[in-house]
């Protein structure tokens, strides 16, 4: 991470997917995890088993990101044991799909809150303390659906642009900090939020020809945190092998 310091991150849905990639990623490049779930305990300890693996430091901190007061204590209870969280990456989410039409009200409540007041709940604590520090990096993984709109996902889509619009916005209040926030926006990657859709349909809109990796996403993740992106701010980073947004 260019810093003779080991930075502590924190990483919001990291038992799986894009949040282990960038878990492991950052582990490698010299940050101690902080490795977020709200129930998959099984499978954010195999993410800290692998953090391990690779010669990495970590510990598993959970709780929901769509609750507040969970939020807040959990970031409280970090800072008493870290002092500082240098790097913070926004990444869980979940979907539950419908035409609007169609949508029923906890569809549209639940996406809203696990996908957008989570970044209010987790980022705002995160942040008070960045400003601080004066340093910090604030990353969030939001997606293509909020940028252009995917049909049967008005929640998604809503959360997602919600996220980049609150990441624009505090990009400006921090940037006199030392702080920067940005945005990755991922196209369709390879993980389980994505088998169930229809995969042969969706590669025939990808001028790349395949699905994305999460490592590749997670390798933006490791440079927007990095010393060397310091005057990248209030940018979103499309990783979606050349989907029109």
């Amino acid at each position: 991470m260019d810093s003779a310091k080991k930075k502590t991150a924190l990483v919001t849905g990291a038992s799986r997917g894009i949040g282990r990639a960038i878990a492991l990623a950052l582990a490698t490049n010299g940050c101690h995890l902080l490795v977020n779930y709200r129930s998959r305990r099984d499978d954010a300890q195999e993410t800290l088993n692998l953090i391990e693996q690779l010669g990495g430091t970590g510990e598993l901190c959970p709780f929901d990101v769509a609750a507040a007061a969970a939020c807040e204590q959990a970031v409280a209870k970090i800072l008493q044991s870290h002092a500082r969280i240098d790097v913070l990456i926004n990444n869980a989410g979940i979907r539950q799909d419908a035409l609007l039409v169609f949508m029923k009200p906890e569809q549209w409540a639940q996406v809203i809150a696990t996908n957008l007041n989570s970044f209010f709940n987790v980022t705002q604590p995160v942040a008070k303390q960045m400003a601080l520090q004066r340093s910090g990096r604030i990353v969030s993984v939001t997606s293509t659906a909020g940028q252009t709109g995917v049909e049967g996902q008005a929640n998604y889509s809503a959360a997602k642009a919600g996220v980049i619009g609150a990441s624009k916005s505090l990009a400006r209040e921090l940037a006199k900090r030392g702080v920067t926030v940005n945005v990755l926006a991922p196209g369709f990657i390879e993980t389980e939020m994505t088998k169930d859709l229809p995969r042969e349909q969706l590669l025939k809109q990808i001028p790349a020809g395949r699905f994305g990796k999460p490592e590749e996403v997670a390798a933006a993740a490791v440079f927007l945190c990095s010393d060397s992106a310091a005057y990248i701010n209030g940018a979103v980073i499309n990783i979606n092998g050349g989907v029109y947004t």
